[in-house]
C-alpha cells in the first residue's frame, strides 16, 4: 500500500513570540505532529524535579500526546512526556512558555522558546504495521534473557506458564516481589491482546496471595485497547529493539 506523503500544514522561520504563540494555539490541539527547533530551557516537576538549562534543542509533539526534547547529540531525549492530558501555551517574560501536563502520575513539563529558529506543524501519515524481527518464540526468548526491556528489576520465574485460560509468555516477579504477568505481541496490540491478559492475571489471581500485575509488552497499541487496559488496571510497555539470542538459548530447559 503506498502511503501518502507527509502534508506540510504551517511553517514559520524565525517568528516573534506573538507569532509563535498563536501558531501553537491553533495545532496544539489539533491532532498534529509538531516540529519546534530553537533555544529552550526544561523544568520537570513530578515524581522528581530536573531542569535543562538553555541551550539549542529540537522539540517534538505528537497526535498522542508525546512529547520530547532533543539536545544536539544522543539519541535519547533530555526531556520527555510519555502522553499528556492537557497542553497550553502563554507568553511569560516576553517568551512563549508551553505546558504539557499529565495527570496520573501529577507530572508537568514547562518548555521556555527563548528563541525559536523554526517551527513546522505536519500531518504524518503511518498506517504501516511494524513488527519486531523474528518470531515471537524470539521475542519471547529474548525478553526473558534481558527482562529489563520491560522493566527494571523484574525477575522472570518462568516461560510458556500453563493457567486455565492458557500459557502465561511470561510469569515474572517485580521488584516490589509482585507477581507480573507479561503477554507479548510482536506487531501493534489490539483488544484481543488485552482481553487475553486480563483473563491470564485473573487465573492468577485467584491461585496466589497478593498483588497481581498484567503488563502488555509490543512496539505499539491501537488507542481504543490502551484505554480498554488503563479502564482495567493493565500497563502497556512500548517495546521496539530486541537483543540477539544465540540459537542455543531458544530452547528452553525442562527445570
Amino acid at each position: 500500500m503506498l502511503l501518502s506523503p507527509p502534508m506540510l500544514i504551517e511553517s514559520l522561520t524565525h517568528p516573534t513570540p506573538e507569532a509563535l504563540l498563536a501558531f501553537l494555539r491553533a495545532h496544539l490541539h489539533a491532532r498534529v505532529t509538531l516540529h519546534l527547533a530553537g533555544e529552550v530551557e526544561v523544568l520537570y516537576a513530578g515524581r522528581a524535579t530536573s531542569m535543562a538549562e538553555a541551550g539549542d534543542r529540537l522539540l517534538l509533539l505528537k497526535p498522542d500526546g508525546s512529547l520530547q526534547v532533543h539536545g544536539p547529540r544522543g539519541v535519547k531525549p533530555v526531556n520527555w512526556q510519555p502522553r499528556t492530558d492537557h497542553l497550553s501555551a502563554e507568553l511569560d517574560g516576553g517568551c512563549v512558555v508551553l505546558h504539557a501536563e499529565r495527570r496520573s502520575p501529577a507530572e508537568v513539563v514547562r518548555v521556555r522558546v527563548i528563541g525559536c529558529a523554526q517551527v513546522t506543524a505536519l500531518q504524518l501519515g503511518d498506517e504501516a504495521l511494524f513488527l519486531l524481527q523474528g518470531s515471537e518464540a524470539q521475542m519471547q526468548a529474548a525478553l526473558a534473557r534481558t527482562p529489563e526491556l520491560i522493566e527494571p528489576g523484574l525477575t522472570v520465574l518462568n516461560r510458556e506458564l500453563l493457567v486455565g485460560v492458557g500459557g502465561i509468555d511470561l510469569y515474572a516477579r517485580d521488584s516490589q516481589g509482585r507477581f507480573v504477568v507479561v503477554e507479548l505481541k510482536r506487531g501493534k496490540a489490539g483488544h484481543e491482546a488485552v482481553h487475553q491478559l486480563a483473563r491470564y492475571v485473573q487465573a492468577v489471581r485467584e491461585q496466589v496471595p497478593g498483588a497481581v500485575r498484567g503488563v502488555l509488552a509490543a512496539p505499539d497499541i491501537t488507542v481504543p485497547a490502551l484505554k480498554v487496559a488503563q479502564a482495567a488496571g493493565l500497563e502497556y510497555v512500548k517495546v521496539e529493539a530486541l537483543p540477539q539470542v544465540p540459537e542455543e538459548a531458544l530452547q528452553p530447559t525442562l527445570f
